[in-house]
């Protein structure tokens, strides 16, 4: 079958990477085209195609959209936009089209997406299967009722399907969303969406970074870059308070972080740390480590519990989302949330030399969503399930 997956980031990665875990389980058996359009990201899949729309992203306030191309405004980068999404989805003609998050958020958004859902929807184009893949928790709104009355109309009549990329029995949609009851589309929980690490990842990162079983690694990161920088300096501040020379300390600052802000970060940095970036493999990174000090974004978190490894996560302010989906974590995994008053490095330094403690361990959540995502879209498809 030939898939196209819409995904829209606009401030961080954790959207991006978590629409990619799937595109890559949706690829091994179908022809996959991921759509993206906010700054663009170095990837290498040989087997999904991109298909890059003219850059928006959050400007520094958080509260507009803002073109990556500066000599383009923002009505001409949405024109643009608007015409290469339908001309894409006039020649490409997919089975099934995906699309992360949207009604759920992404309202900035509906200039291109709803005349395309509009033209699936009357034949003008191509007819195909148009399914919604949600995140496990949705932000808060100011109104709730308006919110909750626009997705439910747009879902249902626009929609064929709804794939929750979480655990039901963990975060129920109806924690923040009330009118689960009256959406007429069929839903499905996946579980969650993250890489595994490698087998015997553990044992080759450590080899290859020279760690003997007593040498203990901490993971510091940010995802994306576009916030929480402060955590990391900190975090810095707070390891070369600790007076253990078994230490080692890797922070990676993210793709979108600037040259200048790694320079930063170095400057603070003693022998025993090190600062880039990013890792293509994070994820068997975070295996060899002893302890994760990190954002507590969905895909950081899950990445986590995928490595079994020990973490101190940092919830985002702005929302409720990531402090929520960590208090439904804490007391079944050795997860534990970092206030604004740990955020000095005497403080930070407590925190470590507390969860060095912790033992490593099993994730008892299910995450293998990926997988049950492309299985749950093939049958979807094949057995006539989601309504034409």
């Amino acid at each position: 079958m030939k898939i196209a997956y819409y995904c829209q980031q606009v401030l961080g990665v954790g959207h991006f990477h978590r629409s990619l875990q799937i595109c890559r389980a949706l690829s091994r058996h179908h022809q996959v085209t991921m759509i993206t359009g906010g700054a663009p990201l170095q990837v290498s899949e040989e087997k999904i195609d991109y298909f890059q729309l003219p850059g928006l992203i959050m400007d520094h306030n958080f509260h507009n959209l803002t073109p990556c191309d500066a000599q383009l405004s923002l009505d001409q980068t949405k024109a643009l936009r608007a015409k290469a999404l339908m001309n894409f989805f006039a020649s490409y003609r997919p089975q099934i089209f995906l699309v992360e998050l949207y009604p759920f958020g992404r309202k900035a958004f509906r200039f291109e997406l709803d005349p395309l859902l509009t033209a699936i929807k009357v034949g003008s184009l191509h007819r195909c299967l148009v399914l919604c893949s949600l995140r496990d928790i949705l932000v808060e709104r100011h109104d709730r009722k308006k919110f909750e009355a626009r997705v439910i109309a747009t879902l249902n009549h626009s929609f064929d399907g709804l794939l929750i990329h979480g655990d039901k029995s963990l975060i129920p949609l109806e924690t923040t969303f009330d009118r689960v009851d009256d959406i007429a589309v069929p839903l499905a929980y996946t579980g969650y969406v993250t890489p595994q690490p490698a087998a015997g990842a553990r044992d080759k990162i450590r080899r290859e970074l020279g760690l003997g079983k007593k040498r203990r690694l901490i993971i510091a990161s940010i995802g994306g870059g576009n916030v929480g920088l402060e955590l990391l300096h900190v975090t810095i501040k707070a390891c070369a308070l600790l007076a253990d020379e078994s230490l080692t300390l890797m922070v990676f600052a993210g793709p979108y972080a600037s040259s200048r802000q790694l320079l930063r970060l170095r400057e603070k940095a003693d022998a025993r740390t090190s600062v880039e970036r990013f890792s293509p493999r994070f994820s068997d990174m975070l295996a060899a480590a002893d302890l994760s000090i990190s954002m507590a974004g969905y895909n950081t978190t899950m990445n986590v519990l995928a490595a079994g490894t020990p973490a101190l996560l940092y919830p985002f302010s702005q929302n409720q989302e990531q402090r929520l989906r960590l208090k439904a974590l804490e007391g079944k995994v050795p997860l534990s949330a970092l206030e604004e008053a740990d955020l000095t490095p005497a403080a930070l330094a407590r925190r470590i030399q507390n969860a060095y403690m912790q033992q490593r361990f099993t994730s008892p959540i299910a995450l293998d969503g990926a997988v049950t995502t492309a299985a749950l879209v093939q049958n979807w498809h094949h057995n006539g399930k989601v309504k034409k």
